[in-house]
Protein backbone atom coordinates (compact mmCIF):
# COMPACT_ATOMS: atom_id res chain seq x y z
CA UNK A 1 0.00 0.00 0.00
CA UNK A 2 0.69 3.45 -0.61
CA UNK A 3 2.22 5.58 2.25
CA UNK A 4 1.11 8.87 3.25
CA UNK A 5 -1.58 10.72 1.24
CA UNK A 6 0.93 13.81 0.85
CA UNK A 7 2.80 11.47 -1.74
CA UNK A 8 0.49 10.04 -3.94
CA UNK A 9 1.20 10.07 -7.01
CA UNK A 10 -2.07 9.69 -9.25
CA UNK A 11 -4.80 10.67 -6.90
CA UNK A 12 -5.51 14.06 -5.23
CA UNK A 13 -7.23 13.92 -1.91
CA UNK A 14 -8.31 16.71 -0.24
CA UNK A 15 -11.28 17.93 3.03
CA UNK A 16 -13.22 20.68 3.47
CA UNK A 17 -16.59 21.55 5.10
CA UNK A 18 -16.49 17.86 6.08
CA UNK A 19 -16.67 16.68 2.27
CA UNK A 20 -13.58 14.83 0.96
CA UNK A 21 -12.62 15.13 -2.82
CA UNK A 22 -10.40 12.26 -4.38
CA UNK A 23 -9.71 12.92 -7.74
CA UNK A 24 -7.84 10.67 -9.97
CA UNK A 25 -4.91 12.65 -11.51
CA UNK A 26 -3.13 11.50 -14.31
CA UNK A 27 -4.65 13.54 -17.08
CA UNK A 28 -1.95 12.45 -19.28
CA UNK A 29 -3.48 8.80 -19.62
CA UNK A 30 -6.80 9.89 -19.17
CA UNK A 31 -7.00 8.49 -15.53
CA UNK A 32 -6.80 5.07 -16.65
CA UNK A 33 -5.76 2.83 -13.89
CA UNK A 34 -2.62 1.32 -13.30
CA UNK A 35 -1.56 -0.41 -9.89
CA UNK A 36 -0.07 2.90 -8.02
CA UNK A 37 -3.70 4.43 -9.22
CA UNK A 38 -5.91 1.00 -7.86
CA UNK A 39 -3.61 1.01 -4.92
CA UNK A 40 -4.22 4.81 -4.00
CA UNK A 41 -7.71 4.95 -4.89
CA UNK A 42 -8.08 2.25 -2.47
CA UNK A 43 -5.82 3.79 0.22
CA UNK A 44 -7.70 7.49 -0.46
CA UNK A 45 -10.94 5.81 0.56
CA UNK A 46 -9.34 3.91 3.58
CA UNK A 47 -8.44 7.24 4.80
CA UNK A 48 -11.87 8.57 3.96
CA UNK A 49 -13.70 6.13 5.85
CA UNK A 50 -11.30 6.40 8.92
CA UNK A 51 -11.62 10.05 9.06
CA UNK A 52 -14.63 11.29 11.70
CA UNK A 53 -14.56 14.68 10.29
CA UNK A 54 -15.70 13.08 6.46
CA UNK A 55 -19.27 13.09 5.75
CA UNK A 56 -19.67 12.65 1.94
CA UNK A 57 -17.14 11.73 -0.53
CA UNK A 58 -16.83 13.40 -4.29
CA UNK A 59 -14.82 11.26 -6.61
CA UNK A 60 -13.66 12.62 -10.14
CA UNK A 61 -11.25 12.65 -12.52
CA UNK A 62 -8.63 15.27 -14.01
CA UNK A 63 -10.16 16.75 -16.88
CA UNK A 64 -10.65 15.34 -19.38
CA UNK A 65 -11.76 12.15 -18.02
CA UNK A 66 -13.10 10.54 -15.56
CA UNK A 67 -11.62 7.22 -15.91
CA UNK A 68 -10.27 5.52 -18.98
CA UNK A 69 -10.30 2.26 -17.39
CA UNK A 70 -7.62 0.26 -17.04
CA UNK A 71 -4.16 1.45 -18.50
CA UNK A 72 -4.00 -1.39 -20.93
CA UNK A 73 -0.51 -0.66 -21.74
CA UNK A 74 0.56 -1.35 -17.95
CA UNK A 75 -1.91 -3.64 -16.92
CA UNK A 76 -2.73 -5.69 -19.73
CA UNK A 77 1.18 -6.56 -20.74
CA UNK A 78 4.41 -7.86 -19.32
CA UNK A 79 4.77 -7.98 -15.82
CA UNK A 80 2.04 -6.15 -14.31
CA UNK A 81 -0.57 -8.59 -16.36
CA UNK A 82 1.58 -11.90 -14.82
CA UNK A 83 1.06 -10.16 -11.30
CA UNK A 84 -2.30 -9.80 -11.88
CA UNK A 85 -2.92 -12.98 -13.05
CA UNK A 86 -1.27 -14.65 -10.01
CA UNK A 87 -3.81 -12.41 -7.51
CA UNK A 88 -6.79 -13.83 -9.24
CA UNK A 89 -5.45 -16.92 -9.86
CA UNK A 90 -5.23 -17.47 -6.29
CA UNK A 91 -6.52 -20.59 -4.32
CA UNK A 92 -8.92 -17.98 -2.71
CA UNK A 93 -9.00 -14.98 -5.11
CA UNK A 94 -11.03 -11.66 -3.47
CA UNK A 95 -12.67 -9.02 -4.97
CA UNK A 96 -10.55 -6.03 -6.94
CA UNK A 97 -9.23 -4.04 -3.41
CA UNK A 98 -10.14 -0.91 -4.68
CA UNK A 99 -14.09 -1.38 -5.42
CA UNK A 100 -14.19 -3.02 -1.90
CA UNK A 101 -12.63 0.24 -0.51
CA UNK A 102 -15.53 2.10 -2.15
CA UNK A 103 -18.33 0.08 -1.40
CA UNK A 104 -17.32 -0.36 1.81
CA UNK A 105 -16.91 3.36 2.46
CA UNK A 106 -20.18 4.17 4.61
CA UNK A 107 -20.30 7.76 3.89
CA UNK A 108 -22.45 8.72 0.81
CA UNK A 109 -20.21 8.67 -2.38
CA UNK A 110 -21.09 11.29 -5.56
CA UNK A 111 -19.62 10.58 -8.37
CA UNK A 112 -18.84 14.03 -10.84
CA UNK A 113 -18.26 12.34 -14.12
CA UNK A 114 -16.84 14.91 -16.22
CA UNK A 115 -16.05 13.19 -19.01
CA UNK A 116 -15.45 9.74 -20.43
CA UNK A 117 -15.99 7.02 -17.70
CA UNK A 118 -15.47 3.73 -19.87
CA UNK A 119 -14.24 -0.07 -18.54
CA UNK A 120 -13.38 -0.02 -14.98
CA UNK A 121 -13.91 3.71 -14.49
CA UNK A 122 -17.38 3.31 -15.59
CA UNK A 123 -17.45 0.87 -12.50
CA UNK A 124 -16.16 3.09 -10.61
CA UNK A 125 -18.82 5.64 -11.37
CA UNK A 126 -21.30 2.89 -10.41
CA UNK A 127 -20.29 2.29 -7.31
CA UNK A 128 -21.04 5.86 -6.17
CA UNK A 129 -24.29 6.48 -4.30
CA UNK A 130 -25.53 9.30 -6.59
CA UNK A 131 -23.89 10.09 -10.21
CA UNK A 132 -23.70 13.98 -11.77
CA UNK A 133 -22.53 14.24 -15.43
CA UNK A 134 -20.92 16.76 -17.24
CA UNK A 135 -22.14 17.43 -20.82
CA UNK A 136 -19.07 15.64 -21.63
CA UNK A 137 -19.57 12.41 -19.91
CA UNK A 138 -19.72 9.51 -22.18
CA UNK A 139 -20.46 5.97 -19.91
CA UNK A 140 -19.58 2.44 -21.44
CA UNK A 141 -18.77 -1.34 -19.66
CA UNK A 142 -16.44 -1.88 -22.65
CA UNK A 143 -15.06 -5.11 -20.98
CA UNK A 144 -16.35 -7.84 -23.68
CA UNK A 145 -14.32 -5.53 -26.13
CA UNK A 146 -11.09 -6.99 -24.65
CA UNK A 147 -12.31 -10.72 -23.82
CA UNK A 148 -13.28 -9.90 -20.30
CA UNK A 149 -16.24 -9.38 -17.89
CA UNK A 150 -17.11 -6.56 -15.88
CA UNK A 151 -16.51 -6.19 -12.03
CA UNK A 152 -19.27 -5.85 -9.47
CA UNK A 153 -20.67 -2.42 -10.51
CA UNK A 154 -21.80 -3.53 -13.52
CA UNK A 155 -22.79 -7.05 -12.79
CA UNK A 156 -24.82 -6.03 -9.52
CA UNK A 157 -25.38 -2.25 -9.70
CA UNK A 158 -26.04 -1.94 -13.38
CA UNK A 159 -29.13 -3.99 -13.65
CA UNK A 160 -30.56 -2.25 -10.73
CA UNK A 161 -29.85 1.46 -12.44
CA UNK A 162 -31.50 0.37 -16.06
CA UNK A 163 -32.96 -2.56 -15.36
CA UNK A 164 -31.89 -5.74 -16.38
CA UNK A 165 -32.70 -5.82 -20.73
CA UNK A 166 -31.04 -2.52 -21.06
CA UNK A 167 -27.93 -3.80 -18.14
CA UNK A 168 -27.77 -6.78 -20.63
CA UNK A 169 -27.61 -4.63 -23.90
CA UNK A 170 -24.70 -2.42 -22.44
CA UNK A 171 -23.04 -5.39 -21.36
CA UNK A 172 -23.34 -7.46 -24.15
CA UNK A 173 -22.14 -4.74 -26.69
CA UNK A 174 -19.82 -2.80 -25.26
CA UNK A 175 -21.69 0.15 -26.12
CA UNK A 176 -20.60 3.91 -25.09
CA UNK A 177 -23.34 6.03 -23.94
CA UNK A 178 -23.49 9.64 -24.12
CA UNK A 179 -24.29 11.92 -21.19
CA UNK A 180 -28.03 12.10 -22.68
CA UNK A 181 -28.38 8.84 -23.14
CA UNK A 182 -27.17 7.96 -19.71
CA UNK A 183 -29.20 10.40 -18.17
CA UNK A 184 -32.52 9.38 -20.18
CA UNK A 185 -31.60 5.74 -18.90
CA UNK A 186 -30.73 6.38 -15.29
CA UNK A 187 -27.33 6.06 -15.30
CA UNK A 188 -27.09 9.74 -14.25
CA UNK A 189 -28.47 11.91 -12.21
CA UNK A 190 -28.47 14.83 -13.80
CA UNK A 191 -26.69 16.26 -16.46
CA UNK A 192 -25.18 19.76 -16.08
CA UNK A 193 -22.96 21.74 -17.96
CA UNK A 194 -19.30 21.17 -17.75
CA UNK A 195 -18.25 24.23 -16.45
CA UNK A 196 -20.39 23.95 -13.31
CA UNK A 197 -19.99 20.05 -12.64
CA UNK A 198 -18.20 20.76 -9.85
CA UNK A 199 -19.64 23.30 -8.06
CA UNK A 200 -23.10 21.42 -8.39
CA UNK A 201 -21.42 18.25 -6.66
CA UNK A 202 -19.78 20.37 -3.61
CA UNK A 203 -23.37 21.87 -3.27
CA UNK A 204 -24.91 18.46 -3.59
CA UNK A 205 -22.31 17.07 -0.98
CA UNK A 206 -22.89 20.23 1.31
CA UNK A 207 -26.53 19.89 1.24
CA UNK A 208 -25.88 16.14 2.23
CA UNK A 209 -23.20 16.97 4.93
CA UNK A 210 -25.14 19.27 7.09
CA UNK A 211 -27.36 16.70 7.90
CA UNK A 212 -26.73 14.09 11.30
CA UNK A 213 -23.87 12.10 10.50
CA UNK A 214 -24.50 8.99 11.92
CA UNK A 215 -28.48 9.32 10.56
CA UNK A 216 -26.49 9.48 7.11
CA UNK A 217 -23.68 6.08 7.76
CA UNK A 218 -27.19 4.05 9.04
CA UNK A 219 -28.94 5.31 5.93
CA UNK A 220 -26.57 4.15 3.52
CA UNK A 221 -26.29 1.21 5.57
CA UNK A 222 -29.73 0.81 5.03
CA UNK A 223 -29.72 1.10 1.27
CA UNK A 224 -26.77 -1.19 1.24
CA UNK A 225 -29.10 -4.30 3.13
CA UNK A 226 -31.87 -3.44 0.67
CA UNK A 227 -29.65 -4.81 -2.05
CA UNK A 228 -28.90 -7.57 -0.35
CA UNK A 229 -25.96 -8.06 -2.74
CA UNK A 230 -22.98 -10.27 -1.32
CA UNK A 231 -20.18 -8.08 -2.86
CA UNK A 232 -17.49 -10.43 -1.43
CA UNK A 233 -18.87 -13.70 -3.02
CA UNK A 234 -19.52 -11.57 -6.26
CA UNK A 235 -16.58 -10.34 -6.33
CA UNK A 236 -14.26 -13.34 -5.68
CA UNK A 237 -15.84 -15.06 -8.03
CA UNK A 238 -15.27 -12.20 -11.20
CA UNK A 239 -11.59 -12.12 -9.88
CA UNK A 240 -11.40 -15.74 -10.55
CA UNK A 241 -13.01 -15.58 -13.65
CA UNK A 242 -11.02 -13.11 -15.17
CA UNK A 243 -7.92 -15.26 -13.83
CA UNK A 244 -9.05 -17.33 -16.66
CA UNK A 245 -10.04 -15.24 -19.33
CA UNK A 246 -6.62 -12.95 -19.02
CA UNK A 247 -4.95 -16.00 -20.11
CA UNK A 248 -7.39 -16.97 -23.57
CA UNK A 249 -6.06 -15.66 -26.83
CA UNK A 250 -9.07 -13.83 -27.45
CA UNK A 251 -8.24 -11.66 -24.26
CA UNK A 252 -4.63 -10.72 -25.91
CA UNK A 253 -6.24 -10.48 -29.43
CA UNK A 254 -8.68 -7.53 -27.38
CA UNK A 255 -5.14 -6.01 -26.03
CA UNK A 256 -4.03 -6.04 -29.67
CA UNK A 257 -6.57 -4.37 -31.43
CA UNK A 258 -6.74 -1.48 -29.13
CA UNK A 259 -2.94 -1.39 -29.28
CA UNK A 260 -2.86 -1.34 -33.08
CA UNK A 261 -6.26 0.85 -33.24
CA UNK A 262 -8.09 -1.93 -35.42
CA UNK A 263 -11.04 -3.92 -35.05
CA UNK A 264 -10.78 -7.29 -33.02
CA UNK A 265 -11.39 -11.11 -34.62
CA UNK A 266 -12.15 -13.42 -31.69
CA UNK A 267 -11.98 -16.71 -31.79
CA UNK A 268 -13.62 -17.81 -29.04
CA UNK A 269 -10.34 -19.54 -27.05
Amino acid sequence: MPGSIDSFETVQYTVASHVATVMLNRPQRRNALNRTAYDELEAAFRVAQADPDVRCVIITGADPAFCAGEDVKEMMTGDQKDASIARLTSVRPAPTPAAMAVLECDRPVIAAVNGPAVGWGMELALFADIRIGSDRAQMGEIFIKRGLISDIGGLCRLPALVGPSKAAELLFTGDVVDATEAERIGLLSRVVPHDTLMDEANALAARIAENAPLALRFMKEGLRRSAAQDYQALGGWVSGTLGRLFQTEDHAEGVASFLEKRPAVFKGR
